[in-house]
Order: structure tokens, then C-alpha cells, then sequence
């Protein structure tokens, strides 16, 4: 959803980054760009005016001035600023209220608000382990009661039963005593929507307000509302008060400003973010991590928190070990083809990564999907178990064989041999302990998958210069990005086989992530 405000700040920022000084009126042009990406992200004017006189304030003073990198110090300001716009820490959903706790969900008609509730109570439920009710309070959209209790059982979720001719308000009487007699420890009511903001639509949420008694009030808003955010945001928090906000469809092309205005505009967090339609493609909103991408430093956290949850600690135990031996077979390849599709593919990853963003939009998407890792990953399971094993065995009759049992090209299977080979050199590199290296991983992974012109090879300088040229301070980036880079393959990225170290190995050719003490 950032990537034109990224992109934007990212070329406003290569022209300063480079000067050994910065004059005030080098800093009010760079603004005076800031303020103009800003307003075409649709960032409402009034939070764009006070972000750059904030960013201005500080940009002019003595902390740019003395600074020994000027251009670099005006970056972290606007970082700063980024972070204070949308929330310096973190909010949770709170559910520290006497069972059953409700939650109160509203928005408009369109905004996802029926799905997003499913996708909340099943991140309860399996999360921590809730005992959820849902519970439709729309009495006017279509089968909007019959989608909910569509959900809930796709998501094991029990749904309160349908009883027609109820109104809203008693439908949450309803929910309310159902829940304490049936010992749920939370109780989600879907209000109904509309197409626009009505004074109706206000009454009747905030009578059901007054009965329900909620301990939070969820305000649902699609990310692509654009200016309207703001207005949409302050009309439901005057007549109901919000606690927090839930932005979906984030995983758009919308341009990131309904995030910046609705946090501005209200003073209320937004606590989840909606990244995807399956019902498990929710986030927790961190502020620090949003504004690490929008200005091209990655979100090396979010990385090992989505390695973390794909990976079992059992399987990247058994990785350690054998790469500890500098071993790395095709059915271990296929182990990690498999947890990058789960964790959304080379050009997800990459996003990730601090300067490499910008690289992954010019990924071939045709080449990059989810049908590339299926593709390879039936081409490994059309071998032998022995030739799984032993690659060296696979001479040009064997491919032969291997890629009609795949229905694909020979080149195909010699593509994923070199792409193997590649990758095993580097493991036994690692063993040694010897660098492994970022620019191995895209580099080498990045050719063989992109079909053999891809990426090019990178060194740890080319990395940190990439960085900066994305508008970022490789000294400056997160868990010391530099230094992560030069040290090579100490620890591991927890939860994904690769470099050894720490209780979890890492994803292959990833610079030395701490990984977990044993």
C-alpha cells in the first residue's frame, strides 16, 4: 500500500543524502517535495501541514546543522515523525474486562467489516485461545447474517443463531446473555453498515453502544477511502468513541494515507491491519515497522516473526544439524521452497529487507507466484528418493525422465540443479564459517528462479550503498543492518532452516540474525 509514498521519499532523499552539508533552503526544497508526496498519498492537508512544519522545525535547528551527515539526520527526522503520526508503540486488542468481553465493530457498508470480524475471532481463538461468539446485529443487508454464520464455521467460530423480525439492539441484548450462559470469554457484534455516513446509521450504533456496554469499539475502514478517512474516522468517534481502528485491503495499491490521517485525526491507534482475504491475513499495526518500509529500511522483525510462526522449531532443529555438516539436499531445498511460498514468496521476503524493496517491484510477478515454487517443488517430487538425495546422480537421461514426469522443459530441471548447487556451496561455506550473505540468497536463488539473467551478485558494500541510494542509513537501519551484513552467518533467523547458530538456523544466505539462546 506505501510503495508510491516509498518510492516518492525515496528519490526526494538520494538527492540529499549525498551532500557533506545542508543549507536551510536545501531542507525547505526537500520539504516542500515531502509535502507534495504526502498530499498525492492522500494524506489529509491538514495532518501534511503539521508533519513537515514539525519535520521543518527540527530539519533547520542545530540538530541537522551539527550533524555530520546532514542529509542523513534530516532522514531520521522524518522517520521520527513518521513513527509519532502513526503511533509510537503498539495497541493490542484489550480484552482485560470481566468474560464476556465485547467488542463493538462498526464502519461502512463495503469496508470489510463482516470478514474482518471473523478474521479477529479466529486470531482469538487460535491465538489465545478464546472461546468466541460471534454474532450479526445487520438486519438490513442482504444475507449479511447468513455470511457471518458462514464464516464462523469456517473458522470454528459459534455464531448466534438467527432469529428474524429482532431488531439490532435486541439482537445484542441476546448476544450479551448468551454468551454468560454459555461461558464465552468474548462477544464480537457485526453492526450493520452503509454506503455513507447517516444519521441513522449513528443512532442506532450508538444505542446498541449504550446496551452493549463494549470494551472496545473497533472502527473498520477500507485503506483506499483516501481524504474522506478523516471525516469518516471523526464522525464515528464523536457519536460512539472509538478505542481503535482496523485498516483493510492494505495489501492494495491504495496510497497509505487513510493510515496516516484516521491515527492524526483521531488520536486513536490503529491496532490491526488487514493484509490479504484469507482469514489468517492479519496483522498487529507497529508503527516503527510501517514507517521502516515506507522509507525503504525493510521490517527485518516482521521477517522473523512470519519465519517464526511458518517454521516448527522440530524442523529447523533437524536443518541446524545437518547444515552443521555442510549437508543440503533437494528434499531440504524443497523444505525451504515450501516455507518461502507459506511466508509469500521471494519478492514478500524482499520487501522485508532493508534496501531491497525497491529491487522486488521489478521481480517478474509471472516468475515469482506462488506457481513457480509449485512448479519446482513437483519437479523435485517427480525424482527418485536416492536422486533427492544425491544430486550429483541426476545425468542428462535422468532429466529427461524427471521433467517429462513434471510436464515441464529440461532447462526447467537444469535451472533447479544449478539453483540447488548454488545454495549447497554456500551451506558448506557456512559450516566453515565463512560469510554467508544476503547477496548469495537473491543473488544466486534470485538467478536460477528468475531464469537465469535475475540479480545480480551482490558484496556487503554494494548492499549498504543499495540502502542508501533507497534513501536509508545503513548505519542507521534496523538491529544494526551494517553490521548484520559484514559479521556474515553467526545466529539465525528463527524458524527458517539456513545459517546455523542459535537454537533456530536461519533462512539461507541471511547476515547473521541473532537467532534464540538454547
Amino acid at each position: 500500500m506505501f510503495e508510491s509514498l516509498s518510492d516518492r521519499l525515496g528519490k526526494i532523499f538520494s538527492g540529499i543524502t549525498g551532500r557533506g552539508a545542508l543549507s536551510e533552503a536545501d531542507v525547505q526544497a526537500a520539504l516542500r517535495e515531502v509535502r507534495r508526496a504526502l498530499i498525492e498519498a492522500d494524506v489529509s492537508l491538514e495532518v501534511v501541514r503539521a508533519f513537515t512544519e514539525q519535520v521543518g522545525q527540527r530539519a533547520v535547528g542545530a540538530e541537522v546543522t551539527r550533524s555530520v551527515k546532514p542529509g542523513q539526520q534530516v532522514i531520521k527526522i522524518v522517520h521520527d515523525e513518521l513513527v509519532a503520526v502513526l503511533g509510537e508503540e503498539a495497541v493490542p486488542i484489550s480484552l482485560n474486562a470481566p468474560a464476556p468481553v465485547p467488542i463493538l465493530m462498526v464502519g461502512l457498508q463495503g469496508s470489510g467489516k463482516t470478514t474482518t470480524t471473523g478474521k479477529i475471532a479466529k486470531r482469538l481463538k487460535d491465538k489465545q485461545n478464546k472461546k468466541v461468539l460471534l454474532a450479526s446485529l445487520d438486519t438490513r443487508r442482504p444475507a449479511a447474517m447468513e455470511q457471518l454464520q458462514t464464516l464462523g464455521g469456517q473458522i470454528g467460530v459459534d455464531v448466534l443463531a438467527i432469529v428474524p423480525g429482532q431488531s439490532a439492539v435486541e439482537i445484542a441484548r441476546r448476544a450479551l446473555s448468551t454468551a454468560r450462559t454459555g461461558g464465552y470469554d468474548v462477544v464480537m457484534l457485526d453492526t450493520a453498515g452503509r454506503t455513507h455516513i447517516d444519521e441513522e446509521l449513528m443512532a442506532e450504533t450508538a444505542e446498541i453502544k449504550r446496551v452493549s456496554n463494549p470494551h472496545e469499539i473497533l472502527l473498520v475502514a477500507d485503506s483506499l477511502t483516501g481524504q474522506d478517512a478523516v471525516n469518516l474516522a471523526r464522525s464515528f468517534d464523536s457519536r460512539v468513541d472509538i478505542t481503535g481502528i482496523v485498516l483493510t485491503r492494505v495489501d492494495g495499491d491504495g496510497r497509505g494515507g487513510a493510515a496516516l490521517s484516521m491515527r492524526a485525526a483521531t488520536g486513536k491507534p490503529i491496532k490491526l491491519i488487514g493484509v490479504g482475504e484469507k482469514m489468517d491475513a492479519l496483522e498487529d499495526f507497529h508503527p516503527k515497522r510501517i514507517a521502516d518500509r515506507i522509507l525503504g529500511m525493510g521490517d527485518i522483525v516482521s521477517l522473523v516473526e512470519k519465519a517464526a510462526a511458518n517454521v516448527s522449531a522440530e524442523d529447523a532443529e533437524k536443518m541446524a544439524k545437518k547444515l552443521k555438516k555442510g549437508q543440503f539436499d533437494l528434499n531440504d531445498l524443497m523444505g525451504q521452497l515450501q516455507q518461502m511460498k507459506k511466508m509469500g514468496g521471494m519478492a514478500s521476503l524482499m520487501k522485508m529487507m532493508p534496501g531491497m524493496s525497491g529491487m522486488a517491484k521489478n521481480l517478474p510477478a509471472d516468475r515469482m507466484g506462488d506457481k513457480v515454487f509449485d512448479r519446482q517443488v513437483a519437479i523435485i517430487q517427480s525424482m527418485t528418493k536416492k536422486e533427492r538425495e544425491k544430486p550429483d546422480l541426476l545425468n542428462a537421461s535422468r532429466r529427461k525422465r524427471i521433467a517429462a514426469g513434471a510436464g515441464v522443459e529440461v532447462s526447467e530441471i537444469n535451472k533447479l540443479i544449478k539453483m540447488h548447487r548454488q545454495m549447497a556451496d554456500m551451506m558448506k561455506k557456512v559450516s566453515r564459517g565463512g560469510p554467508g550473505g544476503l547477496a548469495n540468497m537473491f543473488g544466486g536463488m534470485g538467478k536460477s528462479m528468475l531464469g537465469g539473467g535475475g540479480m545480480p551478485d551482490m558484496d556487503p558494500k554494494q548492499i549498504e550503498d543499495m540502502a542508501r541510494q533507497m534513501g536509508g542509513d545503513p548505519s542507521k537501519l534496523p538491529d544494526d543492518f551494517s553490521k548484520l551484513v559484514k559479521q556474515g552467518g553467526g545466529g539465525g533467523l528463527p524458524g527458517l532452516p539456513g545459517l546455523g547458530g542459535g537454537k533456530f538456523p536461519g533462512l539461507p544466505g541471511l547476515p547473521g540474525l541473532p537467532g534464540k539462546k538454547k
